[in-house]
């Protein structure tokens, strides 16, 4: 079965895509764009309070993404609920995103650039790698887990990608009008927020937004790296 959105986001655990994307995402929702997510892991490790449960976390994590993304306006998130710190590139894990892609069939699918240089967390690297890979040729292509074919989910051909994170910024995205929603989101997110103890969180992401926005015709923005899917 499909559930056409025009956007699909495919992160490694909740808050990466409002910290990656939220204020893109809002706008693309406030444009009338229904935008679906894909969660991998529930985060269950982010912590460093060591009396925490991390079964217990990766609730706390997940009702926090759900509340982040009821606030921004997304249709649908899907958890995969694998291992956090401990995602890999395999036939099944790619297989997975392959599925999303074809459920959604998004125009447009934005997750964390697999390739930034300097210290990056290796499920980001990760996801970005597998969702790029199932996006070209997997999803695309009817032989690829033709197994899929029996569950309805014909190919789909993705138009373009958006990595955020990215080392080669080619894209920037105007959040002037949603960075409050951006802000709000983040502050779903109240277990990470306590763990990243920022005196304030939106002077700090008001700084990065201003940063991002540089050569840009906007106060504030979101920075990727696109590109277009032309085969």
């Amino acid at each position: 079965m499909t559930v056409p959105s025009d956007i699909l986001v495919v992160v490694a655990h909740p808050d990466d895509a409002e910290f990656g994307a939220g204020g893109t995402v809002a706008r693309w929702v406030r444009e009338g764009r229904q935008v679906a997510y894909v969660v991998c892991t529930s985060g269950e490790k982010g912590t460093q309070d060591r009396s925490i449960d991390p079964r217990r976390l990766a609730e706390i994590r997940e009702g926090e993404q759900q509340a982040a993304a009821r606030l921004l306006g997304v249709r649908d998130v899907t958890f995969l609920r694998l291992p956090d710190q401990g995602l890999e590139d395999t036939a099944e894990f790619r297989k997975m995103i392959v599925r999303a892609i074809r459920t959604y069939r998004p125009a447009t699918v934005v997750t964390s650039d697999p390739y930034r240089r300097y210290i990056w967390h290796r499920d980001h690297r990760i996801v970005g790698q597998v969702a790029l890979d199932a996006v070209f040729p997997f999803a695309r292509d009817h032989l690829a887990y033709p197994d899929l074919l029996e569950e309805g989910l014909d190919p789909h051909k993705v138009r373009e990608m958006l990595f955020f994170g990215s080392d080669d910024i080619n894209y920037r995205s105007d959040i002037s009008g949603t960075f409050e929603l951006k802000v709000a989101a983040l502050h779903c997110h109240e277990s990470q927020m306590r763990e990243l103890a920022v005196p304030d969180l939106e002077a700090w992401i008001r700084e990065w937004s201003c940063s991002m926005a540089e050569g840009a015709d906007c106060a504030l923005a979101e920075a990727f790296h696109r590109i277009e899917i032309t085969r």
